[in-house]
């Protein structure tokens, strides 16, 4: 680790507007996932959880990079199939964090996301690149299927493109991402900030009690089969109509007023 990474903290946090930034700052690792990196940030993922103030968390991060993957020198500094096991257990439990959080997370990828860089990016729930943004499991190159990233990326993308990416490592331009449906959308790098903070705004917007059933239903219906889903879903749709906020918003729809939990314009 170089000086510059032990002198500063390894996870930045600023609040603004009821959104949390948070920035991976490893630049000169290319921000990869050490055990402290992804430490601070679970840490963080679970503060935001009990911070009310907080609607929508976005995740980037600093130099040039987005996310280079696992610490590879970290790894091999400590071999052994404890330390293998309990930092692959770290990174499952960190990325499940962020799908359990209560909240929209967005990554701001504005530079290679690789490995579990992009498993970072397959994990979060909506994601903005900038045109520059590259995309890889590259693990298979150095001989390590990217078996843990795989779990992710295999739910955010088809099967045959998972399996490409998997089995070539190549790298995937923006574009290609999101066509793929890795990302949401592809800007110039120049308005990367102003197009993640208008989704962010535009997320904070919404009755935050409703975006958090809707995020937990999301991703436990998809684990179900259809029958399942929609009987789940039902139940879901079911506590959202009883909520008092949800009436207070039905009944301001019907009388062509602002939601009591939206500001007027």
């Amino acid at each position: 680790m170089s000086t510059k990474d032990s002198a500063e903290p390894v996870l930045l946090r600023r609040d603004e507007d009821g959104v949390a930034w948070l920035t991976l700052n490893r630049p000169q690792a290319r921000n990869a996932l050490s055990i402290a990196l992804m430490t601070a940030l679970e840490d963080q993922i679970a503060a935001i959880g009990r911070d009310p103030s907080v609607k929508v968390v976005v995740i980037g991060g600093a130099g040039p990079a987005f996310c280079a993957g696992h610490d590879l020198r970290e790894m091999r500094a400590n071999p052994g199939r404890q330390h293998y096991e309990s930092l692959f257990q770290q990174c499952s439990r960190l990325m499940l964090s962020i799908v359990k959080l209560p909240k929209p997370v967005i990554a701001r990828v504005h530079g290679i996301a690789a490995a579990a860089g992009c498993q970072l990016v397959a994990t979060c729930d909506l994601a903005i690149a900038a045109e520059e943004a590259r995309f890889a499991v590259n693990g298979i190159n150095v001989g390590l299927f990217c078996s843990t990233p795989m779990v992710a990326l295999s739910r955010a993308v088809g099967r045959k493109a998972a399996l490409e990416m998997l089995f070539t490592g190549d790298m995937v331009e923006a574009a290609r991402a999101q066509a793929l449906g890795l990302v949401n959308r592809v800007v110039p790098a120049a308005s990367l900030d102003e197009e993640v903070r208008g989704l962010a705004r535009h997320l904070c917007s919404k009755l935050g009690l409703a975006v958090a059933i809707g995020k937990e239903a999301f991703y436990r219906q998809a684990e179900l089969g259809l029958e399942e889903a929609y009987a789940y879903a039902g139940e879901v749709m079911t506590k959202n109509m009883l909520a008092r906020e949800t009436e207070a918003g039905i009944d301001a729809f019907l009388e062509k007023r602002p939601p009591p939990w939206q500001a007027p314009r």
